[in-house]
């Protein structure tokens, strides 16, 4: 069986990029039941910015939006499946902005644990500033950092996936 790291070259394609989404775990539960990505409060733009094979990971502060505990940890990984961006009427007065994703099965990981090895929070003691965005770009050795602590006992679940669901 081939460890996380080389189940996660495997996937990397030289165009892809990879995303982290700021969401509260509870909203990030819905988006991977539902199998879509969901941003800023419904807007549109973030997700413009992402395309067909992108990955991205949720990272969630809190457990709910406003009241929720916090958690300041990765909650799920996943793959752009389409360029399509959609609306989706959850309420007569709320239209959010989506795009569906592949998720892949996966554990929590609390940033804590990684904020030494990754390059956006390495050596910053005021390493949430970006996550204050919403939204934001990272590096594929960031990705493949967070990823192969998220995916630790799913390498060979990763590959079989990849393999039979290529974007």
């Amino acid at each position: 069986m081939r460890s996380t790291t080389e189940a996660l070259k495997s996937l990397e394609m030289a165009d892809s990029r990879y995303w982290i989404g700021v969401v509260s775990a509870s909203h990030v539960n819905v988006a991977v039941e539902g199998g879509f990505a969901q941003l800023c409060h419904g807007k549109s733009a973030m997700l413009r910015q992402m395309s067909a094979g992108d990955w991205m990971i949720y990272y969630s502060p809190r457990t709910d939006i406003s009241t929720g505990k916090p958690l300041q940890a990765f909650t799920a990984i996943g793959q752009i499946n389409d360029d399509r961006i959609y609306q989706y009427q959850m309420s007569e007065s709320f239209v959010p902005f989506r795009r569906d994703l592949r998720y892949l099965p996966c554990r929590e990981v609390k940033i804590a644990t990684l904020l030494d090895q990754l390059s956006f929070t390495r050596g910053n003691r005021n390493w949430g500033f970006p996550f204050r965005k919403g939204h934001f770009e990272i590096g594929a050795e960031d990705f493949r950092m967070i990823a192969s602590s998220m995916l630790e006992n799913e390498a060979q679940s990763l590959l079989d996936i990849s393999l039979s669901h290529k974007c």
